[in-house]
């Protein structure tokens, strides 16, 4: 438990650290007056990209529509392929899947951490 600690201090302290370079970098782009210019050409040509976007998909909208169904399916598939796993995992079994090419696929699991309130 220990060195759980010690690795979870340093990796606060590297956190920090980053966080600070970070701010530094940031303050350095706010004065810089080339950097101000470039952050408003990108702007303006943001908003022609969302308006040649915006035509596109207006005149494809049964395709987006279908694109959008997609992603929602995709989305609950993973989630069930992740139930799945875990489930079989917790079981015991095996786990592991094969695509058509016959290439294996084994789950990866993480870990992660937050603050208890």
């Amino acid at each position: 438990m220990s060195q759980l600690n010690e690795v979870f201090k340093r990796l606060q302290e590297q956190q920090k650290t980053q966080r600070e370079l970070k701010k530094m970098y940031r303050e350095a782009l706010a004065v810089n007056a080339g950097y101000h210019e470039a952050v408003e050409e990108l702007e303006a040509l943001k908003v022609k990209k969302k308006q040649i976007e915006a035509g596109v998909k207006a005149d494809l909208k049964e395709e987006f529509d279908k694109l959008e169904g997609l992603k929602l399916n995709i989305a609950g598939d993973k989630q069930m392929l992740s139930d799945i796993a875990l489930t079989q995992l917790t079981k015991g079994e095996a786990v592991k899947v094969i695509d058509e090419n016959q290439v294996e696929y084994e789950p990866l699991f993480t870990v992660r951490f937050q603050k208890i309130r």
